[in-house]
């Protein structure tokens, strides 16, 4: 990824709960300093002097416990732990609670060039939000040329070979009332270690669709609102392919396959198309199957199930009549 700074984190497009209410009080010469880690820290043993192990390279936050602890050290004009902090590098200071720094503190921030930053929150709230702004930022990412759009509040990525009816698809199934997320280049993040989240690669061209013969058209204009949203999780990939006679496609279901992206395994489907077949329906019912599996309830196995009761019942039943003489 590109180089992620301390004004980068500044500039971040956060909104409600997930804004971090931040702001740069002291240090602005080094705004520019890179966060090469989503790792905090909480410097309380290093303001004693105790630097071993010290996460120098982490952003460093300070509570109420941390501020209180630099006021004592200026009533007793001890300077010399703060300072030995901003020597180590450090890339940014964030206070939260609304606090300011001491006069000592934002002295030898200006003086090391380090960024002093100021947040409303309180600690507890402001960290979950930071680590999450963080993982999100961090994580592994790729760019995967398909539609990804929520259907029954399920995140469905449709993949095919271009022309075979993607954006088509999606556009009927938004004019049933689903929601478009992305259109050609969908931007797939693994957050929290095994969620795949899907947003437009690029935000710039906010949530238009390209369709053959119409041009491109501008979904939200359309449709209003409420037929678009900025990212969701992927839950079900549909790959979308020509009709071919000559190959066997799954006509059971029995089999639960699976696409793997960024190592995280998504449940997967192929979906021939031909003149006909009304794919949107198809993805619809294929979403709503996924929702019962999600809840524990498998129609294949069902089927493969009552089929073999069936069976055996039907054999003792032939059974019995041959012991019984009966044809």
């Amino acid at each position: 990824m590109d180089q992620f700074t301390v004004l980068d984190l500044i500039d971040l497009d956060l909104k409600e709960h997930n804004d971090l209410g931040v702001r740069c009080v002291n240090g602005r010469q080094g705004l520019l300093r890179p966060i090469s880690i989503p790792d905090l820290n909480r410097p309380g043993l290093a303001l004693s002097g105790f630097f071993d192990n010290f996460g120098f390279n982490r952003i460093q936050i300070f509570g109420r416990g941390e501020h209180s602890y630099l006021e004592k050290l200026e009533r007793e004009d001890s300077t010399e732990t703060i300072a030995e902090l901003f020597r180590r590098g450090v890339p940014c200071c964030i206070f939260t609670h609304g606090m300011s720094p001491t006069e000592d503190f934002s002295r030898l921030a200006e003086e090391a060039n380090t960024p002093v930053l100021q947040t409303h929150l309180e600690t507890s709230e402001f960290v979950m939000r930071l680590i999450r702004a963080l993982g999100n930022v961090f994580a592994a990412k790729q760019t995967i040329h398909g539609t990804l759009i929520e259907v029954f509040g399920i995140g469905v990525l449709i993949l095919g070979d271009s022309g075979v009816g993607k954006s088509e698809a999606a556009l009927e199934l938004i004019e049933r009332g689903h929601r478009l997320v992305a259109d050609d280049a969908v931007e797939i993040r693994r957050v929290a270690g095994n969620i795949l989240q899907g947003q437009g690669a690029n935000p710039a061209l906010g949530h238009h669709m390209e369709i053959r013969g119409l041009g491109i058209i501008n979904i939200t204009h359309l449709f209003g609102v409420g037929s678009i949203r900025d990212n969701k999780q992927i839950q079900l990939i549909c790959q979308l392919e020509v009709w071919d006679s000559r190959k066997a496609y799954d006509r059971i279901g029995a089999e639960e396959r699976t696409w793997e992206i960024l190592g995280v395994a998504t449940p997967y489907l192929e979906i021939p198309v031909k003149p006909g077949r009304n794919v949107p329906i198809i993805i619809e019912t294929a979403t709503m199957n996924e929702r019962l599996k999600k809840m524990g309830y498998y129609s294949a196995r069902e089927f493969n199930q009552t089929v073999m009761r069936w069976l055996d019942s039907e054999n003792a039943r032939k059974a019995y009549l041959q012991k019984k003489g009966i044809t």
